[in-house]
């Protein structure tokens, strides 16, 4: 499997494979050496798996974007992986161009999911219980703002974001923009870790 999607993704344009491993401590070894842009991560794998493997890239090499790319869609699996700092979840029956669409989002600093798991991601949202009124909203952002700031930490793309809030994409993206401006980053990696350290 590995091998096909080495041969597979060398086909794609303006993707370069520069490694591939076949467990996650030879992933985290490559990474530190390689410096890659986006890791396509298997879940389970020999000697540590893809959840712990992915948790150590984010921690250590922030500038590594993690996409998962496995058989698995349950709820422990894709929670699992997500907790763990993945940008984006695909399962294997995804195809050439979803995978290559995947890992230019996440490069670009987006997060880009399969359809079964956005569905799964919608539904836990509108069954989770609201979050807490905003009463004070720091560097002078709107609650709307807020709310949306926290999706975006939740890896949720603009349509998601919207069907969440019942609102167009593109006044999801109109909030975005502000609240990028007010913020002061300039994408959605940036506007991610300061949502966990200043909003959940």
């Amino acid at each position: 499997m590995r091998e096909g999607l080495v041969a597979l993704l060398g086909l794609v344009d303006g993707v370069e494979v520069v490694g591939d491993a076949g467990d996650g401590e030879r992933a985290l070894a490559l990474v530190a050496g390689l410096r890659p842009d986006v890791v396509l991560m298997d879940l389970r794998m020999p000697v540590m798996d893809g959840v712990e493997a992915t948790r150590r890239i984010a921690r250590d090499h922030p500038g590594t974007a993690v996409v998962v790319l496995t058989t698995y869609d349950d709820d422990r699996s894709v929670d699992s992986a997500l907790l763990a700092g993945a940008r984006g979840y695909l399962t294997k029956d995804a195809g050439r161009a979803e995978i290559a669409a995947a890992l230019r989002s996440a490069a670009a600093g987006q997060s880009t999911f399969s359809a079964a798991v956005s569905r799964r991601l919608v539904e836990a949202l509108s069954r989770a219980a609201p979050p807490p009124p905003v009463t004070a909203c720091p560097d002078g952002l709107t609650a709307r703002e807020v709310e949306v700031l926290r999706l975006v930490a939740g890896g949720l793309s603009n349509a998601e974001i919207g069907t969440a809030l019942f609102i167009a994409e593109t006044t999801v993206k109109t909030h975005i923009n502000n609240a990028f401006a007010k913020i002061g980053v300039r994408n959605r990696t940036e506007a991610a870790a300061y949502a966990r350290d200043r909003l959940l």
